[in-house]
């Protein structure tokens, strides 16, 4: 990888989220090495995304490249590369373009979208982790509408303009939100000779409420914002199977759609190396104890989404969120600094800020530790938070144009097909 071996120790971090780069950014003052690999050259804030896909924000404006972001660290390396494994007994990493040695592994590899073993869905569905996928799905609904006019059959044209989103938590939540927008202020005027009307939003919950990490108020006003919005909410509804055109579920419900988008759960994005009943949960994320360090490996640690630390308060780990993962990031750097220096590591203690979820205009809900409140304060207090996380001035002054811009003209300019995209299903194979 031609990075020059200086007599510092490496600390190797795999992944450039937000733990990622809260890590590097605390160990930039330490005398150490740090080398950060990631398969983009991006973070990519995925709050977010959801506005991507509706057509609301372009992917430039939520994305900031890695280097620029640690580049006045002199300490400091970044790769582009794939990592492939990693060899824990020889303290090396594999990657798609050659192999480093370490002395600290820090595995912030995030999360990745869990299909539990439904290949179906794995294949027929669209996800939406990825500034990629986010595109995809843009190109995706716009070309749905552009074929259902053209078709002459009612129910193709039906399945063209009808969605279905399985999974109502925050993404779910909010992309159907924004979807519902779309159908009542931009279709009918872009599309004045399809009768938008008949388009539909579904949610489909497996659960007996949406956003059940959040309390049952927030839950019970999201739930009638989205109706107030004309979106379909299902409850006490499984998704089962899906062929590219029908939805199954475990009820009678059945959705004729060309377009399901899974938001339905996420695993650990793990990596081969870390392996084993004693190493990795049943949610394939790295189990690791109170200072983020593996149980076998103690020069090997893990954080932020991929991280499960078990403890007795919490048996399954933190929830697979942007806090917990900050919040790990910089946690674990203090504690690198004082493995460095021979003294006792401190363990992680998480700070619950709260969590919050954005319906639509003026519509959204906000659970604080001390305060809950829902409507159009809580929508503000919901673009602050966001705009303060954004990393970049740019972007901040990018996403927060666009979203006056909409608001005052209740329009989404981005709506713009600039990579066709095609949806394989299982039976073209």
């Amino acid at each position: 990888m031609n990075i020059k071996r200086i007599s510092n120790p490496r600390i190797v971090i795999i992944g450039g989220g937000f733990a990622g780069v809260s890590l590097a950014k605390v160990l930039s003052k330490q005398d150490v090495q740090v080398v950060l690999l990631d398969k983009h050259n991006y973070h990519n804030f995925q709050p977010l995304l959801y506005q991507v896909s509706t057509g609301g924000l372009e992917p430039d404006s939520i994305a900031y490249p890695i280097r620029k972001i640690l580049q006045n660290y002199s300490n400091f390396q970044f790769r582009l590369a794939n990592v492939l494994e990693i060899d824990p007994k020889n303290n090396k990493v594999i990657t798609d373009i050659g192999l480093l040695k370490y002395d600290y592994l820090v595995i912030a590899s995030g999360s990745e979208t869990n299909y539990f073993g439904n290949t179906s869905i794995e294949t027929n569905s669209m996800s939406m982790k990825t500034i990629p996928q986010a595109l995809n799905l843009r190109s995706l609904i716009l070309e749905n509408f552009e074929e259902a006019l053209l078709t002459s059959d009612l129910q193709e044209r039906n399945a063209l303009m009808n969605f279905v989103i399985v999974g109502a938590g925050p993404t779910g939540v909010e992309l159907a939100g924004a979807l519902a927008e779309i159908k009542k202020g931009i279709l009918p005027k872009d599309y004045p000779d399809l009768d938008t009307r008949l388009a539909q939003i579904n949610l489909v919950q497996s659960g007996n409420r949406i956003l059940k990490e959040m309390s049952e108020e927030a839950s019970k006003k999201a739930e009638a914002f989205l109706e107030k919005l004309g979106v379909n909410v299902w409850k006490n509804t499984r998704v089962s199977n899906y062929d590219g055109k029908v939805v199954t579920t475990n009820t009678d419900v059945v959705f004729e759609t060309a377009t399901m988008i899974w938001a339905a759960g996420v695993k650990g994005a793990n990596i081969k190396g870390i392996e084993g009943a004693d190493l990795v949960s049943r949610s394939n994320r790295i189990i690791v104890n109170e200072f983020n360090q593996l149980k076998t490996y103690s020069n090997i640690f893990a954080i932020g989404d991929v991280a499960q630390i078990e403890t007795e308060a919490t048996p399954y780990g933190y929830p697979m969120m942007a806090q917990p993962a900050i919040q790990q990031g910089k946690q674990l750097g203090h504690n690198l600094k004082r493995l460095l220096e021979g003294l006792p590591l401190e363990p992680f203690k998480y700070k619950d800020k709260g969590a919050m979820a954005t319906v639509g205009r003026n519509k959204a809900v906000v659970d604080l530790p001390k305060y809950k409140f829902q409507g159009v304060f809580a929508w503000f207090v919901w673009m602050f938070v966001h705009l303060f996380f954004l990393i970049g001035f740019r972007n901040r002054m990018i996403v927060f144009v666009n979203w006056v811009y909409n608001y005052i003209r209740f329009d989404r300019e981005a709506r713009l097909i600039i990579r066709p995209f095609k949806k394989k299903l299982k039976s073209d194979e």
